[in-house]
């Protein structure tokens, strides 16, 4: 008589709970992961639109005073707004001309604050035919709460 020779040795089926938990743990990382990475995309996304806006107002803005040689240096003080001094000032809905120095700077101003955010400011120089735009806002808070953007240019 032979022992085992009908007998087939027993083969485990299925998971056992520690692989089953094991495999949880890493799928948590993986999509852990991947919401960060995804906000992350967010916010640099955020960041990027800005810094084109900002590109974009102050092209707007130098091409404006590339029109008006003669009142360059008017632009200097015109245009310039200390960071957050318009978040509760309302944009004149009756200026909508750009023929004045003063009128198109105020609406250069409402669309830096509208395109920027209410923590948005601009400095505007003008020295020996170079014209300089500063534009700074803030994108989040921290020690990097606000962001500069600065551009020159020679008339």
């Amino acid at each position: 008589m032979t022992f085992g020779s009908g007998r087939r040795a027993a083969v485990q089926g299925g998971f056992t709970l520690l692989e089953v938990m094991i495999a949880m743990l890493v799928l948590a990382f993986g999509l852990l992961g991947f919401a960060l990475l995804q906000t992350m995309s967010v916010r640099m996304s955020q960041s990027s639109n800005y810094r084109t806006n900002a590109t974009n107002l102050a092209s707007e803005l130098l091409d404006q005073i590339r029109a008006n040689r003669a009142a360059a240096s008017s632009y200097a003080g015109a245009a310039s707004f200390a960071a957050g001094s318009r978040a509760a000032k309302p944009c004149i809905p009756g200026v909508t001309d750009a023929q004045s120095v003063a009128n198109a700077s105020e609406l250069w101003k409402c669309q830096v604050v509208r395109a920027l955010g209410d923590s948005a400011g601009a400095t505007v120089s003008y020295q020996d035919g170079v014209v300089g735009v500063i534009l700074e806002w803030g994108e989040r808070a921290g020690p990097e709460a606000t962001t500069r953007f600065e551009v020159q240019t020679r008339l």
